[in-house]
């Protein structure tokens, strides 16, 4: 049996060569706790961002709408259940983390805890939530562990679309009404500064960041992932003629940067700790869903039984053929 040390010397080695590390390959108690932290999270986030939107399907203004909205809502269900999968090859049980959600002890992104009180969010959400989303998560398909890059890849590819179709919803209400555009304008107001929020901590008040980029998990600091949304979205709202709620809003020439007015970080410390517009509702709205689904889960379960001993029993019978 080789030392800790030289095992851990070894991992960093084949870190620091780029090399995946797969479910069955020796890795740092330490690097596995968080990567269960983080991919938990991750789905999590999936899960509960199913809400905000979810109450907008019957009421989107067009069937192509409806169509459109039904589906990102469904692909939102899959990335969770593609990251519980992944995280579960690192010997947690998904029924345990879906009970910590429930019971309120595991986080989720703080963008879920804000409400939509338009159809502007809707699309607001898709350009900026999901536009965030894939800056950062393009970053996670780089990411050390095997399992959660390769889960990231297929997401990636669907939030693109969902980033599409929102933009889509806001150059129409840009080009629409002064009522339309009031709408949209006041969706930005409230959405910008969540979203910049979702990058995590400023890098000085991270406290797992250096460890991360240390093992690779990620690839760029919260800092410089929200900059690059930061230059990515601004143009795009300038363009469609709309402003950023920002006084200190600015372009440095020097840097090729835009660069920003303070963040309100007591803000995102107090939705993380449950304190949010909305943090209530979307766990009593995720506690309702796991009662209501019980009787499904139970059926499958039986299904599965029912097959499970279909097939001891024709195994038998070949058997003794």
């Amino acid at each position: 049996m080789k030392d800790e040390a030289i095992l851990e010397a070894e991992f960093q080695a084949r870190i620091d060569a780029d090399e995946k590390i797969e479910p069955k390959d020796w890795m740092p108690e330490r690097y596995r706790r968080q990567l269960v932290r983080m991919m938990s999270q991750h789905a999590h986030s999936e899960i509960v961002g199913m809400l905000p939107e979810g109450n907008w399907i019957t009421r989107a203004p067009t069937l192509r709408r409806k169509m459109a909205l039904l589906a990102k809502v469904q692909d939102e269900a899959g990335h969770g259940l593609y990251l519980y999968s992944a995280t579960e090859t690192l010997g947690v049980d998904r029924y345990q983390l879906i009970r910590d959600l429930l019971e309120g002890r595991a986080k989720y992104s703080n963008i879920f805890n804000y409400p939509t009180l338009t159809w502007a969010d809707v699309g607001v959400i898709g350009w900026f939530v999901d536009g965030a989303a894939i800056v950062n998560q393009t970053m996670l398909a780089k990411s050390s562990y095997g399992p959660y890059a390769r889960a990231m890849i297929r997401i990636c590819k669907e939030e693109a679309f969902h980033k599409r179709q929102g933009y889509e919803i806001c150059v129409t209400l840009a080009r629409g009404t002064p009522e339309q555009r009031r709408m949209l304008q006041d969706a930005i107001n409230r959405w910008w500064w969540p979203t910049l929020m979702m990058f995590g901590p400023p890098d000085d008040q991270s406290p797992n960041s250096a460890e991360l980029l240390r093992w690779k998990v990620k690839r760029k600091t919260n800092d410089e992932l929200r900059q690059h949304f930061i230059n990515i979205t601004v143009p795009q709202v300038l363009a469609l003629g709309m402003a950023i709620p920002d006084p200190e809003l600015r372009y440095d020439e020097k840097t090729g940067n835009w660069l920003i007015g303070p963040i309100d970080w007591d803000e995102f410390w107090r939705v993380i700790r449950g304190h949010g517009p909305c943090n209530r509702e979307r766990l009593q709205a995720r506690r309702k869903a796991h009662e209501e689904g019980a009787w499904v889960r139970e059926a499958v379960q039986a299904y599965a039984r029912k097959r499970q001993q279909q097939a001891a029993s024709t195994a038998a019978e070949v058997s003794h053929g």
